[in-house]
């Protein structure tokens, strides 16, 4: 791409905000050097890099690369067998820092999430945690070695500090002499080139014996070192050296240390600062909230809701733009000052920076065009030093892109040919477009000219757009509108501003009627526009009110259903439990009187298993009595009743047929499934005969019902182990009923070996059963004969 085009679509502003967002000054070159390529294969591997990055970001949190510094001359001078200085080592300490952070970010993520354009670069960076806490234990700061960075530095020091109280111990006590207070200028111990010195005053420097080292400015004070401490100041001196001696064999250790990882920390450096250069590109992305477009070779341009990334985000009004696809030349007309200008930029400068693997400031599945080369003439090219007018730089400007356009190009005309006569300029820019036309050049224009909007009408492959104006509130919105030639408006707004009524009569009067006609056409056409997007806006409003409605009908039919099931459900566990108190009642009588049955029972007992039975009917009586209170009483009673009839019983809410006709007290029997019941007439409904075999076939009754209630909660087997041959003959009795209702095919019953008394007195039962079509024991593996399989009749 040519440097002036980026500069003309202000590409380096971009890239001016990139490099803010880099850490490193490798990272920064390469975002400075960042430019638009036009291999597709590696924008889309970088597009998807950027992805990626901010993919992390928004799951994991912000990471840092702060700390990281370019190594390279350190391992360099490593390489040539020199010592590295204590910065140079905090430096690569500093760098592990930024390795040991990313390293961590990385793991930070969740497990499941799969493995994408990055993972290889955080699975090979090494942190090398054992070498930065070496340097981290040795080094405390550029200027501070640890004691404990070896035991003879530790040793040196220990010695130093004992000789610095000596010194100053020896010092305070000349200080403290009342003699010699008298000679010094000030009761202080200070250092002159290492060595510890007295502030004597000048006129009693024989006073004093000693080393003069310095005096001050004014000659007033010298600063002596007494000869009582001269020999403590040497030896001092001698371990300050060995000091500096130790510390270079630390720093020296430390070197070879660190050149041994030479290689993996130049690997860390070049990947850190790829990271950090891929992060860079991911966080300007987020601040415009940018998304990867996709990309073509074929020249089609797709951008929904684009919008240009160096404007206020807050008063930015995002455009749809189209091209290459059913036109390769837009022609975009309209007022000044309505987003022409600002709607070129904007394709202009996300085709370049998607080109160059960075997000673009528009909605998902926006689609680019890889272009060879971008061409802008836009904004005021007048060039005082050659001197050329601005028409002249325009024209010069415009000559220069006909000689390199061709069909990988992307040309972007800012008022082309304004400037000079209308009408010349009118044609000369219609020559233009037809030449760039003709080179397949992919073309985007804005013009006042009326000539060119007629030339988009009526040129296939090119196509008008407007930027939309509110001649009310004389205020553009800003919207670039595809299809529509726009107007200038130039009467209406001066009308609007207050010019006189006779002027703008007189003016309409001096445009040819050809020109008015045109003007009242696209007048027409605003009006049809304008009308045609408020009937879609009503439209869309009555489908977004029509599937609320929808939505809540479909919930309310979810509660109704729900309901209705709830209330079937526990109609069906109601009778489960009615049949099975019954059942129960009768197993207990039947057992009663078989224990009476070789004797004469006593009528006492009789008397009160009957009472029993009486009692619990009257209970049940009640029940079904307060039940059919609150059944609905509003309800047509059914008359002319026959033998046969569908009727729906209200307190049991089963459906069943008519077994018998009403009684004169108005009761009849009601069939219901394998129950049976006397129900009065006026809790019954009569049911409509089901004419569609459709319906009959999948309509269920309430008897149906219980039996997939029962054969959702029957067991296969029944364990009789431990019961007596009464107890156990009555369980299997129940069990079997309850088993042949749930249609279940074959039951297991566990009967145990023992003394075979409990089997046998199974198998006599299964014999006497008529819906038991066979039994046998079971087999290897069944249970052998501590089991009988019984299987029913179909």
């Amino acid at each position: 791409m040519n440097e002036k085009v980026l500069k003309t679509l202000e590409y380096n502003k971009i890239i001016d905000q990139l490099v803010e967002y880099a850490s490193c000054e490798e990272a920064k070159k390469r975002c400075q050097e960042l430019r638009p390529i036009t291999d597709k294969a590696l924008i889309e591997q970088q597009q998807l890099q950027v992805k990626d990055a901010l993919t992390r970001l928004f799951k994991s949190g912000n990471l840092s690369f702060s700390g990281l510094h370019n190594i390279h001359d350190s391992l360099k001078r490593l390489e040539i067998g020199a010592s590295l200085n204590t910065r140079e080592l905090l430096r690569i300490c500093s760098l592990l820092e930024v390795a040991k952070r990313a390293k961590t970010f990385s793991r930070s993520e969740r497990s499941d999430i799969p493995d994408d354009s990055l993972t290889s670069f955080f699975s090979d960076i090494e942190p090398l945690t054992p070498l930065y806490d070496e340097i981290r234990r040795c080094i405390l700061s550029e200027d501070e070695i640890a004691d404990d960075a070896s035991s003879t530095l530790r040793g040196i020091r220990k010695s130093m500090r004992g000789m610095n109280d000596k010194i100053r111990n020896q010092m305070n006590s000349m200080i403290n002499n009342t003699t010699t207070r008298g000679y010094l200028q000030d009761t202080v111990i200070t250092m002159r080139d290492g060595r510890f010195c007295l502030p004597v005053k000048a006129e009693f420097k024989s006073q004093v014996s000693g080393m003069i080292h310095d005096q001050s400015s004014t000659g007033s004070t010298l600063f002596i070192e007494p000869l009582a401490v001269v020999n403590l100041n040497n030896e001092l001196k001698e371990l300050m050296l060995k000091e500096q001696e130790e510390i270079e064999v630390i720093l020296a250790n430390l070197s070879n240390l660190v050149g041994n990882f030479s290689e993996q920390l130049a690997s860390d450096y070049a990947i850190l600062a790829e990271l950090d250069f891929i992060f860079a590109k991911a966080f300007l992305a987020k601040s415009y909230n940018g998304v990867a477009p996709t990309f073509n070779e074929e020249g089609r341009i797709k951008i929904m809701k684009g919008r240009h990334p160096l404007l206020d985000p807050k008063k930015v009004v995002p455009i749809d733009v189209r091209l290459g696809e059913d036109f390769k030349l837009l022609i975009v007309t309209g007022p000044n000052t309505g987003g022409k200008t600002v709607s070129l930029k904007t394709v202009g400068l996300l085709t370049l920076m998607g080109q160059a693997g960075l997000h673009i400031p528009a909605s998902e599945r926006s689609e680019l065009a890889i272009f060879e080369e971008v061409f802008a003439d836009i904004g005021d090219e007048q060039s005082i030093e050659q001197s050329l007018s601005t028409f002249s730089s325009h024209m010069t400007n415009i000559i220069r892109i006909l000689k390199h356009a061709d069909d990988r190009s992307l040309v972007l005309f800012d008022e082309l040919c304004a400037g000079t006569d209308p009408t010349e300029g009118a044609a000369l820019a219609i020559s233009i477009l037809s030449k760039l036309h003709l080179y397949g050049s992919h073309v985007m224009a804005t013009t006042h000219y009326s000539e060119l909007k007629v030339y988009a009408l009526s040129t296939p492959g090119v196509e008008n757009a407007c930027c939309e104006f509110n001649v009310e509130t004389l205020s553009p919105t800003y919207r670039l509108l595809i299809g529509i030639p726009g107007k200038s408006n130039a009467f209406a707004i001066s009308q609007k501003l207050g010019l006189s009524q006779d002027l703008i009569e007189d003016a309409k009067g001096r445009i040819s009627e050809s020109d008015e006609n045109f003007e009242d056409l696209l007048s027409d056409l605003e009006a049809s526009r304008v009308t045609i997007e408020k009937e879609r806006a009503e439209i869309q409003s009555y489908k977004t009110e029509i599937e609320t409605l929808k939505k809540k009908l479909e919930e309310k039919q979810e509660r109704l259903d729900n309901s209705r099931d709830k209330i079937l459900r526990e109609a069906n566990e109601q009778a489960m439990n009615i049949l099975k108190e019954a059942k129960d009642a009768a197993d207990e009588t039947i057992r009663n009187f078989n224990k009476y049955g070789k004797g004469t029972a006593p009528m006492s007992e009789m008397e009160k298993e009957r009472t029993k039975i009486r009692n619990k009917m009257s209970e049940t009586e009640k029940k079904l009595a307060g039940s059919k209170k609150t059944a609905n009483v509003n309800h047509k009673v059914p008359k002319n009743l026959r033998i046969g009839d569908k009727v729906k019983v209200i307190s049991m809410n089963l459906n069943g047929t008519v077994h018998t006709l009403p009684n004169a007290k108005g009761e009849l029997f009601v069939q219901m499934g394998i129950l049976r019941s006397q129900v009065k007439l006026n809790d019954l409904i009569l049911l409509e005969e089901e004419t569609s075999p459709a319906s009959k076939k999948f309509n269920k009754s309430g008897a149906g019902k219980i039996k997939i209630s029962k054969s959702s909660s029957v067991s296969t087997e029944i364990n009789l182990i431990g019961k007596t041959t009464d107890e156990a003959i009555a369980l299997l009795d129940k069990y079997l009923d309850d088993a042949y209702l749930a249609h279940l095919p074959s039951v297991r019953i566990v009967h145990g070996k023992g003394t075979g008394a409990l089997r046998s007195a199974v198998q006599s039962h299964l014999k006497r059963c008529k819906y038991v079509k066979s039994y046998h024991l079971g087999e290897f593996g069944e249970g052998d004969a501590g089991v009988t399989i019984a299987e029913f009749e179909s």
